[in-house]
């Protein structure tokens, strides 16, 4: 798989989630929606690790690795999205349908 394809794949899955998180934020507070994704993130994620480790001390031997690796990615994502949910300030009529979702 080229490097777009691998992009464009993990865009679409991307959206799925938070097409359902969308979904969720119509009867759950977005904040509470928010905190359950990145409990899902965490606990898959683990998961993710686990199924790569053979036995416990592989597992130990990653654990420290894939914390700093999660937490650097999502640091980065996050701070990338926000400067993208800027532009609602900068232009509000045009962008406040964009900022009730997604």
């Amino acid at each position: 798989m080229t490097d777009e394809a691998t992009e464009r794949e993990f865009r679409r899955v991307a959206d799925t989630f938070i097409d359902l998180a969308n979904e969720h934020i119509k009867s759950v507070a977005k904040e509470n929606v928010g905190m359950a994704l990145l409990f899902a993130a965490s606990r898959f994620n683990a998961f993710v690790v686990a199924s790569h480790s053979k036995t416990l001390e592989d597992y130990d031997g990653e654990h420290d690795k894939a914390v700093e690796f999660f937490s650097a990615e999502y640091v980065k994502m996050l701070k990338e999205n926000m400067v993208d949910y800027r532009r609602a300030y900068e232009a509000p009529a045009e962008q406040s349908d964009e900022t009730d979702q997604h």
